[in-house]
């Protein structure tokens, strides 16, 4: 029997105030009950921000180097945890155990990162115009985060928000994907066992209208960190600005790999295979687009083809496994629809473009990875996100056009170019307008203790990862203490008369 599952708010394993539930399913094999969960309302969102403002008062207090021991603990426990997680997630959203083993350790990283942070949340000392006189400029925390995330990294991307925002002092309303809301319980269960106090982390299933809107909207949630799509995102920021909540927003790609004709082609191979078709490419960072110089286009696109017919489609618990399934039935639909608008655009489907049949795959949601030729720079599959196993590939005759056709979309996360040539390499970094550019590696790989974002309608301009994601979940209070024993008025009395 499939395992029912809970809310969490302050402090206790509670049901929806709804009484309602919703099934969590297997992709791979929908036959397969994963749990029942909470279909929350708008009752269990004002619960868990109650506790959550009530908590935060305390927990504000506790110093941050103790909070950055919590953190270490969460490492811990992840790490003694990983292949358990590991082999949960992929159950839970599809992708091969390898990269789920991978999400797993971009949250032990986090944790250990954040929990260093906890004796690093450095401020300012600056002299002061003024003869005794002292300004320093300190971060304090803000108040209750809300952290709504995506189901594609459904351990990494919460620990990218949760595990700051709990260092910096703020409390939590996390409020997970439906697609993913097992591994969601996972996380919360590690962090109580690491020794937040009740309160302070609370959870929150359920869908993004009452749920996720409704955190939005409500006037005790102090700030909100949000990944997912740009048409979401944008709601979002409209909402948030009622009330000036400060808004992180981790949104859509459409990225690049380019390939120059002096580019060693079996690198570039790999990097492709892996950018597009990792994670059935269910990334925000997945190589969409292949952009090759007309010297090597047919003898590279012939190599992706190749290989890409090589790809094993499968159970991601299966070691032979190269690419798992789209998340659900909805996405896999999406992703054939993309593939016929390609074909009516005018672009050629060299291999793939169909639903997977075969031994093993007739229970799950699976799609063939796809490789598109003849694609033109403004063709639909060429700008738009489609989030799915699907290459488009495009000819170009020089670096600069390559950059122009990288830049032609309104997106910009994450981008890549192989080649040989310095002067090449550097050109690409200057011009290419994405957050995130990779030298002769492919569009995917970000590290724990690095920034990670893009520009345009990829966010509004926040970083998650790194050390500035601290700047998002503190605010910067500046203080002047005074020990003249006068009244001294700053630019009056600081020249001479």
């Amino acid at each position: 029997m499939a395992r029912r599952f809970q809310n969490y708010i302050d402090g206790k394993w509670v049901d929806s105030r709804s009484g309602r539930t919703f099934e969590n399913r297997n992709p791979a094999n929908w036959d397969e009950v994963i749990g029942t969960f909470p279909l929350s309302n708008k009752e269990d969102v004002e619960a868990a921000v109650k506790a959550a403002r009530k908590a935060y008062e305390s927990w504000r207090l506790v110093p941050a180097p103790k909070r950055g021991d919590f953190m270490r603990n969460v490492g811990d426990i992840l790490t003694a945890r990983k292949e358990e997680i590991a082999k949960q997630m992929t159950r839970e959203m599809g992708k091969v155990l390898l990269e789920t083993r991978g999400d797993v350790q971009e949250g032990i990283d986090t944790a250990y990162y954040a929990s260093s942070e906890g004796r690093r949340l450095f401020g300012h000392t600056v002299p002061s115009e003024l003869p005794s006189k002292f300004n320093m400029a300190i971060r304090v925390p803000i108040g209750v985060a809300a952290i709504i995330t995506p189901w594609n990294f459904p351990m990494a991307i919460p620990t990218w928000k949760i595990f700051p925002a709990l260092l910096c002092g703020n409390s939590v309303v996390f409020k997970p994907a439906s697609d993913t809301p097992a591994t969601a319980t996972t996380l919360i269960e590690i962090l109580l066992e690491a020794g937040i106090p009740p309160g302070v982390v609370n959870l929150v299933h359920g869908g993004g209208t009452e749920v996720g809107i409704g955190l939005v909207e409500h006037p005790d949630v102090d700030l909100v960190s949000f990944t997912g799509s740009t048409v979401v995102g944008k709601r979002i920021s409209e909402i948030a600005s009622k009330t000036l909540k400060r808004v992180s927003l981790e949104l859509g790609g459409k990225n690049a790999q380019i390939v120059m004709d002096d580019a060693n082609l079996d690198l570039a191979l790999e990097g492709v295979l892996w950018g597009a078709f990792g994670t059935t490419g269910q990334r925000c960072t997945a190589t969409s687009r292949l952009i090759v110089h007309e010297k090597v286009y047919d003898k590279f696109l012939a190599m992706v083809v190749q290989h890409a017919q090589k790809l094993r489609l499968g159970d991601g618990l299966k070691r032979d496994v190269d690419v798992g399934p789209c998340v659900n039935e909805k996405q896999r639909q999406t992703v054939d629809e993309y593939v016929k608008i390609g074909a009516q655009e005018g672009a050629k489907i060299l291999t793939g473009g169909k639903l997977a049949k075969g031994d093993g795959l007739s229970k799950g949601w699976f799609y063939e990875p796809t490789v598109l030729g003849d694609v033109t720079p403004n063709m639909r599959v060429a700008r738009e996100e489609i989030f799915g196993p699907v290459l488009s590939v495009v000819k170009v005759g020089s670096l600069e056009e390559a950059i122009a056709v990288c830049n032609n979309t309104a997106y910009g996360l994450s981008s890549s170019i192989y080649t040989q040539d310095i002067n090449n390499a550097y050109r690409a970094i200057r011009d290419i307008k994405a957050g995130i550019t990779y030298i002769n590696s492919p569009t995917i790989g970000a590290e724990a203790h690095m920034p990670f974002g893009g520009v345009k309608e990829t966010g509004n301009g926040h970083r998650e990862g790194g050390w500035t994601v601290y700047d998002f979940f503190t605010e910067w209070k500046t203080v002047y203490v005074d020990y003249s024993g006068k009244l001294q008025r700053a630019q009056i009395d600081n020249v001479e008369k």
